[in-house]
């Protein structure tokens, strides 16, 4: 049994922005399936939920500022939870890193390396609470200075860092280094530097004993200019201690037979089920009711990665065939704009909702016969996942997991039984139509489209297979 202590700014149903937060409540649990000893510490921001109890477990001195560690529990789950607790940079309304008009807080360089000096203090047992890990795993940049200040302690505990996505990078002023009152020894640029700029993602990429990412694909992609953000060198250099393992998703809430949220349950084997939900998501967003129309479905965040503005330059061409288009999501007000202007245009064909919603994201993977997701990058992605254990078809792009979890469809992959979605490989408008195209002729062949309905729900996307192999990295180092 190994000890691990997963150092992350977000972790569901705590507290949620995006897909770490997902990551951050699935694998531990899926780790202490595997009968690890993992613990969680997290940030005490205003807006974490907590159902369980909750104790002081110890205060700290830190930087001359009084730090107390709160000690509660995931809910539904048995693992330990620490909180750090500091109300003057974390007792903030609403999200974690931004304020209500989505500028960063000023202060998040100093947040940051307080968690992330909290977080050592706990890795060295130095809490008085006679628990020292063997793994201290972190993710993404806010955790970034972990791995660096343990490379100044003896005796410390094996370190992973995780990328999640490397176009969020923690990058500060250099003149921060000073009032951050960071070790001198890491200011270099083989250390924190970055471009006279202090990097915390490049605390983690230097200094963590391993580096993974969310998917093999994702792995390869970083070490290139286009993808990997001025670090591509620091990453091909690393590439021997750098891997890719991609996510899985949670099986309990993403289960089209147990579904809370949807009212017509089905499985592989009562496909014709599925209908009811599509009657379902067209009378919700008050498009006609119709079995026979094809049903796209979207759920992302509304930003050029994600391909948005693809989609909206061939949307007048796409909602010109026979289908119809639902999508849930917030983001650039331009797009935001657009997409309800369409949706004047062609109230028949296509009904937006701008923000988010639980349940709706539900009833759209379940209602949908075909879920568009042309990213421009996508280091793991979720969505994708889920369609495919709803029997919804994905559209993707080749990039990061999409690659990895997506098999297209041609002649070859329909005849072995392999095909799940359509894949495309060019970041343009005009691939993405004829993805589009070619996803309507599957579609009108039933024979066709049932089969790759059927080879999708049979995916193991479970959380284990990715622990399986997390564990035997720990192992490893």
């Amino acid at each position: 049994m190994k000890k691990i202590l997963f150092v992350t700014s977000e972790a569901h149903p705590l507290i949620k922005t995006g897909g770490l937060a997902d990551v951050s409540g699935s694998l531990p649990k899926a780790l202490a399936e595997l009968g690890q000893d993992i613990r969680l510490i997290i940030p005490n921001y205003q807006a974490v939920k907590i159902s369980g109890n909750v104790r002081t477990l110890c205060s700290l001195r830190v930087d001359n500022r009084t730090v107390n560690i709160l000690e509660t529990q995931m809910p539904d789950s048995p693992i330990t939870v620490w909180l750090v607790d500091f109300p003057d940079f974390f007792n903030y309304p609403g999200n974690p890193y931004s304020d209500g008009n989505g500028n960063a807080w000023p202060n998040n360089a100093e947040r940051f390396a307080l968690f992330c000096k909290v977080a050592v203090e706990v890795a060295m047992n130095r809490t008085d609470h006679d628990w020292k890990p063997d793994i201290v795993h972190c993710n993404d940049w806010q955790s970034g200075l972990v791995p660096a200040l343990l490379s100044l302690e003896k005796h410390r505990p094996a370190t992973i860092f995780t990328i999640h996505n490397m176009a969020y990078q923690g990058l500060f002023p250099a003149s921060q280094i000073a009032a951050l009152n960071l070790p001198g020894q890491l200011w270099h640029a083989n250390g924190l530097e970055f471009f006279n700029m202090l990097s915390f993602m490049k605390g983690g990429l230097v200094y963590a004993d391993h580096i993974t990412t969310v998917s093999p694909t994702y792995a390869l992609e970083i070490q290139t200019p286009e993808f990997g953000y001025g670090l591509e060198g620091l990453l091909s250099h690393r590439k021997d201690t750098l891997s890719g393992i991609i996510n899985g998703i949670d099986l309990e809430q993403w289960n089209p037979a147990t579904d809370r949220y949807i009212n017509h349950p089905y499985q592989a084997k009562s496909l014709d089920k599925k209908y009811a939900n599509k009657a379902e998501l067209q009378e919700r967003t008050g498009l006609p009711t119709d079995n026979k129309c094809a049903l796209f479905g979207l759920i992302s965040r509304l930003v050029e990665q994600k391909g948005i503005d693809m989609v909206l330059e061939c949307l007048p061409d796409i909602l010109a065939m026979p289908i119809q288009f639902v999508l849930l999501g917030a983001g650039n007000s331009e797009f935001e704009q657009h997409l309800l202007q369409l949706q004047t245009l062609y109230p028949d064909k296509i009904a937006v909702t701008i923000g988010y919603d639980e349940s709706l994201a539900h009833l759209i993977e379940a209602g949908s016969d075909i879920f568009l997701m042309p990213s421009r990058f996508e280091p793991c992605g979720l969505n994708q996942m889920y369609s495919q254990r709803y029997g919804t078809v994905p559209v993707v792009r080749k990039t990061g997991g999409l690659a990895d979890t997506v098999v297209d469809s041609t002649p070859e992959t329909l005849a072995n039984n392999t095909a799940t979605g359509v894949v495309f490989t060019e970041a343009s408008a005009g691939a993405l139509l004829e993805a589009v195209k070619r996803t309507l002729l599957l579609y009108n062949n039933a024979k066709a489209w049932k089969k790759m309905q059927v080879n999708a729900m049979a995916k193991d996307f479970s959380w284990q297979h990715s622990a399986e192999q997390y564990l035997e990295l720990y192992r490893g180092i």
